[in-house]
């Protein structure tokens, strides 16, 4: 995962002619949008970081077993908060492909999820992720990122239903996630830069490419599809986490 950044301090956004090329990962709200490449990058980051994970623990499982012996109840139960009772037959890319295709939450809301998933490894330190764990942190982390960067959202209902949860299931989560990142949820400018950096740092195609810089969506274009939440709701294929 990314390192951790300082919050404490907002930077006014600066705007280079060359952030002004057209961008790979900017989007429209349209239902035949392409997939933003930020997903596929985000899908990467996170599946060598639980491989990376899964080599540590075959080579230095006594050092596992060692801090497990001295870890907390507290540290166990937020490592089995997210846990599904069998793994998902789905790749974390294709999860994040359904997400973006029936939310259309645009670029911004998976780069401030990326932010809140590393601060919230780095808060509880005994968390792993992991296939068990991996879909419903990212339903989550998309969703709780979703209402700070959109002007409109879906209902939770309706994020659950995408995510394969009820919509008890996706509250219990949010509420825990919520007091587990103790409520530090926002993101400055300086944040959102940097984690933009990292992961654009992740193409390496010549010449580089670059997220979508804004914390806002149209609030327009949302309003037009909140109206059809209804109707959509119906035509999503069921999924069960």
């Amino acid at each position: 995962m990314a390192s951790s950044f300082s919050s404490s301090s907002s930077s006014p956004l600066i705007i280079s002619p060359r952030k002004l090329r057209s961008d790979l990962y900017s989007h429209t709200y349209q239902q035949d949008a392409s997939t933003p490449l930020v997903i596929n990058v985000l899908a990467s980051l996170i599946e060598r970081s639980m491989a990376r994970t899964q080599r540590i623990v075959k080579n230095c499982s006594w050092a596992f077993s060692s801090r497990a012996s001295t870890s907390t109840s507290a540290t166990a139960a937020v490592c089995d908060i997210f846990d599904c009772r069998e793994i998902p037959d789905m790749t974390i890319q294709s999860y994040l492909e359904r997400i973006f295709r029936y939310t259309r939450a645009g670029p911004s809301v998976y780069v401030v999820a990326y932010v809140y998933i590393d601060r919230f490894c780095h808060n509880n330190p005994g968390f792993r992720i992991n296939a068990r764990n991996v879909h419903r942190l990212l339903i989550t982390t998309i969703m709780v990122a979703s209402k700070y960067v959109e002007d409109m959202n879906y209902r939770n209902s309706y994020f659950a239903r995408v995510g394969g949860l009820t919509t008890k299931e996706l509250n219990n989560l949010e509420l825990e996630f919520l007091f587990l990142m103790g409520f530090k949820l926002h993101v400055n400018v300086s944040v959102f830069e940097s984690y933009c950096c990292h992961l654009e740092r992740e193409v390496s195609i010549g010449g580089g490419y670059h997220i979508e810089r804004t914390l806002r969506c149209a609030e327009e274009i949302k309003a037009k599809h909140s109206n059809r939440e209804e109707r959509t709701y119906t035509q999503i294929p069921r999924v069960t986490l």
